[in-house]
């Protein structure tokens, strides 16, 4: 059933987010005079088709991993001369650049619509409450303590753990201090603290940014229940289900679910001895944690599972709503965030700051659209904004072949009064499809590497 959520769920995303790139070109093209000869929603062999009274062949193919818009062009296939007018090739440069830049455009504006829905429907949260912080830590050379809640990272107020795990890993690489600002209560005013870090998250698979400052969020006693387990991974394996109780590990009595985390993660690739209630009975199962990297010489275990719902202290909570109006600039601020994040992470992992195993491709793509669309509405929306700038700027950057390289090609041209030689674009193509297909080679191999 999981595997099929996922694939349902990875369905969905790309084609809402390919369609509405695409519809992006398609749209400009047709205001700028362009004959579409084909909209198509992925690869391959067409599924379903259809031709609009304008000409135009609406397709879903069969690989939904892109998507195209084919549009008249003297340089793909002889064009008659009573159509050379709406010819792409034919329009002017600002218009072709308009067309081509429509497309991610199209991306930020489904982003910004996203954000702007659940800022106005009101998204739930807990208030950023320190409920441990790990001796000689930077946290704790920082001053902060127990209890205080985090209400600004580098001068940026934040609300929920989100919002701070954002603006800590928006700082990777960072060397000095980072500074925060916390308070006691609500009705105290809030100090700031300058916590001491060296060459921040640098090379951490996965990013931990409170952990490595030795921060570990308040949260209530949370029984040691599953909530979720996901289908392949450890948790399944060990034949473990949703609503099972854990009891003990290696006969050690288990109170909670942290203690049933730190057993986990301290123990990465070792088998482990579970006493299990399941309804009113008792069950031994055995569980080995699989081993997840986190920085050079360092290794947790995981087992794929997650605790069940409780419910959180009525002062713990936070509502995050806004009218529609206020809601128009928070989506856009979020998309603009958001779009400086994922640029930093671009820069960050060709200089070395960021591995490169933290790029995913289709089989962690369709993951995390499967547990969003299983965690919520939200979450799964919020996936979908992100994803849709990420797109965005993927096709955004200089690569002949994507978009942005286009777009380099087009500027160049209005530079110099002339189009860039035919050979010089070919030349950037095969240059494009080689860089673009080693960047998907490499986030298939590691969504593989994660897999085992």
């Amino acid at each position: 059933m999981g595997l099929i959520q996922n694939v349902l769920a990875v369905i969905v995303v790309l084609g809402l987010l390919i369609t509405f790139h695409e519809f992006g070109h398609y749209w400009v093209a047709r205001r700028c005079g362009v004959r579409v000869l084909r909209f198509s929603v992925g690869f391959g062999k067409p599924i379903w088709s259809r031709v609009d009274r304008h000409g135009t062949e609406f397709a879903v193919a069969a690989i939904p991993l892109g998507g195209y818009v084919k549009m008249l062009d003297e340089r793909e296939a002889p064009v008659p001369g009573e159509q050379l007018h709406e010819a792409f090739n034919r329009k002017t440069v600002w218009q072709r650049i308009a067309i081509v830049a429509a497309g991610p455009l199209a991306n930020f504006l489904l982003a910004i619509v996203a954000y702007w829905a659940l800022f106005v429907a009101g998204t739930s949260t807990v208030a950023p409450v320190i409920g441990e912080v790990t001796p000689d830590s930077p946290a704790a050379r920082g001053g902060l303590q127990s209890g205080q809640e985090i209400v600004a990272v580098q001068d940026s107020e934040v609300r929920s753990w989100d919002e701070i795990n954002l603006r800590l890993i928006a700082h990777i690489g960072h060397s000095g201090e980072l500074s925060l600002q916390a308070r006691e209560d609500a009705a105290s005013e809030p100090r700031r603290y300058r916590l001491p870090v060296e060459e921040y998250l640098v090379r951490q698979e996965p990013p931990q940014p409170l952990a490595t400052l030795g921060i570990t969020p308040w949260q209530p006693r949370i029984p040691a229940v599953l909530g979720q387990v996901i289908d392949g991974e450890p948790a399944a394996e060990a034949g473990l289900r949703p609503g099972d109780r854990i009891l003990a590990v290696n006969g050690n009595p288990v109170e909670e679910w942290m203690d049933f985390v730190s057993m986990v993660r301290g123990r990465p690739g070792e088998t482990l001895e579970l006493e299990v209630a399941r309804g009113d009975e008792r069950l031994g199962l055995t569980l080995t944690p699989g081993t997840r990297d986190i920085e050079a010489g360092a290794a947790i275990g995981y087992v794929g599972a997650g605790v069940e719902a409780v419910e959180w202290p009525e002062e713990y909570r936070r509502e995050i709503r806004y009218g529609p109006v206020a809601a128009v600039g928070q989506a856009m601020s979020r998309t603009g965030e958001m779009t400086l994040l994922t640029l930093d992470a671009i820069r960050k992992m060709l200089v070395g700051l960021i591995s490169p195993s933290n790029l995913s491709g289709p089989i962690t793509i369709a993951q995390m659209a499967g547990d969003t669309a299983r965690t919520g509405l939200e979450s799964f929306v919020s996936f979908l904004a992100y994803l849709s700038i990420s797109l965005a700027v993927l096709n955004l950057l200089p690569i002949p072949v994507l978009d942005g390289g286009h777009l380099l090609y087009y500027f160049v041209e209005v530079v110099r009064g002339r189009p860039v030689s035919e050979r010089a674009q070919a030349f950037g193509l095969r240059i494009g499809l080689a860089l673009v297909g080693t960047l998907m080679l490499m986030a298939l191999y590691f969504d593989l590497m994660r897999l085992w």
